[in-house]
């Protein structure tokens, strides 16, 4: 993937969920997703580098830091609960739609049932059934 190319999978994605939004309240150089007021992936170059930021359960962030060196500790979030991706070797499509697919129900998996925007019991059905959600919504691959 080209420098901001996961940047812009990673939008795409997120904005294909039921329920998301993307605000700006670190200013306009970060572009935030919610999923009812609480966030779940952030993107910004201000480093210098383009980033993608995302929720992720604490040993999943462990284990891909320690396989990837392009995924760091969550810039400028908690770092047990939130992981940075810079493109490089392993940053594949693949990759970025299911860290982005896995952040939102992992924010979604907390919100009491009745502000859930997807109604799905456990995390394997709620990321089977936002991938059959993402099916023609997302803008076709170069």
């Amino acid at each position: 993937m080209g420098p901001a190319q996961h940047q812009d999978l990673a939008a795409a994605v997120a904005l294909a969920l039921p329920g998301v939004t993307r605000t700006w309240p670190f200013g306009p150089e970060h572009d935030v997703f919610k999923v009812q007021g609480k966030v779940f992936c952030m993107t910004t170059d201000v480093t210098g580098t383009p980033l993608v930021t995302l929720k992720c359960a604490p040993d999943d962030g462990e284990a891909l830091r320690q396989e990837l060196d392009t995924v760091t500790a969550g810039y400028h979030m908690n770092k047990r609960h939130w992981i940075s991706l810079a493109a490089g070797p392993g940053i594949t499509p693949d990759l970025v739609e299911e860290l982005v697919l896995d952040a939102y129900a992992l924010v979604v998996a907390a919100l009491p049932r009745r502000l859930r925007p997807i109604d799905l019991d456990d995390a394997e059905r709620l990321r089977t059934g936002l991938r059959d959600v993402l099916v023609g919504r997302l803008p076709a691959a170069p």
